[in-house]
């Protein structure tokens, strides 16, 4: 029993620096008794939707923790190993341990290159991740001019960095696989490829890179044969995966490998671990990964930790989605509304108007992380209906060996 007048801290170990999991460190300060640690294999944020303009050049993609999180927030620079549930310690690849009463899972996710398409994880480079985004930097440096650019993935991710790239002049051919930006409207996708007609971007929409070679891309749409063009980079933006460190913990998760969870992010194996951000499966229904959406899934997932340690019920998740924005190049964007089901409306805004919305949604990712760490608990957000919970455990399940 404690002495009166004095309280043992509540520890919390919060697992991934990124958008979800410095936010949620900064909002756990909402009670003076929580020790937070902050575990993030980086000695600096990466402000990830900026990664295709540091990629190319263009802007910068980093940040000083000691510009982002509140007093009291401890950092450590390491990589988490594994989660030991039974002893409720987080094992480092250093060797070390840190003790918690409660875990926030925020690992986040990674740019996932398949090693089923022959030579792609050999000659393509990623620009999901700091690293391999530096990898990318230099070599776009390092091209001549006129040299053929491949970007293989027409989603969002897909669509910046060919822009990004095409408004240096650059020659940019993107490869699809399957119709472009396919989570907007019509009438955005229509704005979006007009922009990238303009500016010289070659679009293949059905055709698959079946093979990446040094110097070429092998494409093939489904008929018996397959072109070959010529690419000295080749960039691979199809698709994300998140680590495993869940399920090498011993927990479950979904297929990709996002930890399972109920409709208040805690995971359906142990109630000391809570999700939020890319790798977090509610009821086994992810959300889009993205930034919007990552900042309010830490907020809920530190308000559910302060409330299992308040002895209260935790709040279920009840996030609305507005749509999404896309930078084209430095001087154009595209601002796409949606339901709050996340579903794209007709209705979307272009041009200068659209690169001024998205320069300042990039911006407010920052200032809203900044913000919980002068006033823990300010961040708000626009909400939906919660959603009908479901049994995680009817996703695909995945368990470590």
């Amino acid at each position: 029993m404690s002495t009166p007048g004095h309280h043992t801290p509540h520890k919390v170990v919060v697992i991934g620096g990124g958008y979800a999991g410095t936010l949620a460190a900064n909002r756990l300060r909402m009670r003076p008794d929580v020790d937070v640690t902050l575990v993030n294999p980086r000695p600096e944020f990466v402000n990830r939707i900026r990664l295709h303009q540091f990629a190319a050049g263009t802007g910068e993609a980093t940040a000083d923790y000691g510009t982002l999180l509140g007093e009291g927030v401890r950092l450590v620079v390491d990589n988490a190993a594994r989660i030991d549930v039974t002893a409720r310690t987080v094992r480092l690849a250093s060797g070390r341990a840190l003790d918690y009463d409660h875990v926030i899972y925020a690992v986040g996710s990674t740019g996932a290159i398949p090693s089923s398409v022959p030579g792609a994880a050999e000659f393509a480079l990623g620009v999901a991740e700091l690293e391999s985004a530096r990898r990318l930097r230099t070599r776009v440096r390092e091209l001549p001019p006129a040299a053929a650019v491949t970007v293989v993935g027409g989603g969002l991710t897909g669509v910046e960095t060919a822009a990004e790239l095409a408004e240096q002049g650059r020659r940019v051919t993107l490869v699809c696989g399957g119709a472009l930006a396919p989570s907007l409207s019509v009438p955005g996708r229509r704005s979006v490829a007009k922009w990238l007609s303009r500016h010289g971007v070659v679009v293949i929409e059905a055709a698959v890179v079946s093979e990446v070679r040094p110097d070429a891309v092998v494409l093939a749409d489904g008929s018996a044969g397959s072109v070959v063009r010529a690419s000295a980079l080749t960039i691979w933006t199809a698709g994300f995966g998140v680590p495993k460190l869940a399920a090498a913990s011993g927990l479950r998760t979904d297929a990709l490998g996002r930890l399972l969870t109920d409709e208040t992010l805690t995971s359906i194996d142990d109630d000391r671990v809570v999700a939020a951000g890319d790798a977090a499966a509610p009821s086994g229904r992810p959300l889009r990964m993205s930034c919007y959406a990552a900042g309010p899934l830490g907020a809920r997932a530190a308000d559910t930790v302060l409330s299992r340690i308040a002895g209260t019920a935790p709040a279920v998740i009840d996030l609305a989605f507005t749509g999404s924005c896309v930078s084209l190049g430095r001087r154009a964007g595209l601002r796409q509304f949606a339901r709050k089901d996340d579903t794209a409306t007709n209705v979307h805004f272009d041009g200068r108007m659209g690169a001024a919305y998205k320069e300042l949604t990039c911006k407010f990712a920052l200032l809203k992380i900044r913000r919980e760490a002068r006033r823990p608990g300010s961040l708000a957000w626009i909400k939906g209906r919660p959603r009908t919970e479901q049994p995680a455990t009817a996703a695909p399940v995945v368990t470590s060996p």
